[in-house]
């Protein structure tokens, strides 16, 4: 009956359900909100982000390779102080959770629209947030914009005052608005063994670049690790 008892509360803790079988990725979706951005093209990174996790490819991707769950989340970012979760952790074991998940980035409401690109600040959050995250083999943030840094401090100092430590960070550049934007994304944002950049030309492209990096991400095995 103790026994009994002591499984309960456990099970009432916050964070107990992450215990509840292996995850071997928590992956983190970043999106630009900033200035830069328009309405249309707000909707069309939002509804492509949504389309991709709905697509039979990465369906198939996050419920069969490797074996394991995959954890995700969501938030939009901007200015130095404009991150916004808009889809807290969520365990994708099913089919029926995928589908909440895209339903749920897809009836995201706008959060901010007038502030600049805070890439700097916009990471720091994200590593805040992986602090929280399930334990999972793997993190990795996915970092989409159109636009360089060009608010507060960059990339290379929230790598140097934030917990990256195993954290893995890729990006989507939106090509189009700042010919700069593949070489920043290359150069000052990636992390990681294995960190890459996918592209989209211009937001039409979104929901093709997003499907093609969620298989990437979600693909990756880990070699030689023993559990």
């Amino acid at each position: 009956m103790r026994a009994l008892i002591a499984f309960l509360l456990l099970c009432a803790l916050p964070g107990a359900a992450w215990a509840q079988g292996h995850c071997r990725l928590a992956l983190l979706l970043a999106m630009d909100v900033s200035s830069s951005v328009d309405a249309e093209e707000y909707a069309l990174q939002r509804d492509g982000t949504a389309q991709a996790l709905l697509s039979p490819e990465v369906k198939a991707a996050i419920l069969s390779e490797g074996g394991g769950s995959v954890a995700l989340a969501a938030y939009e970012w901007s200015g130095r102080r404009q991150s916004v979760v808009i889809l807290d952790w969520t365990m994708l074991r099913s089919e029926a959770d995928i589908e909440t998940a895209a339903e749920t980035l897809r009836s995201a409401r706008r959060s901010y629209a007038r502030f600049p690109t805070a890439l700097g600040y916009a990471l720091g959050y994200g590593a805040t947030l992986l602090q929280r995250a399930p334990r999972c083999d793997r993190q990795v943030i996915d970092v989409s914009g159109d636009g360089i840094t060009n608010d507060g401090f960059g990339p290379e100092l929230a790598y140097k005052h934030f917990p990256f430590d195993g954290v893995t960070v890729n990006a989507l550049a939106v090509l189009g608005a700042d010919p700069a934007v593949e070489d920043h994304y290359e150069f000052f944002v990636l992390k990681g063994p294995g960190a890459f950049v996918e592209t989209s030309d211009g937001y039409a492209g979104f929901f093709e670049a997003m499907q093609r990096k969620l298989l990437r991400e979600i693909k990756v095995r880990i070699f030689g690790a023993l559990r």
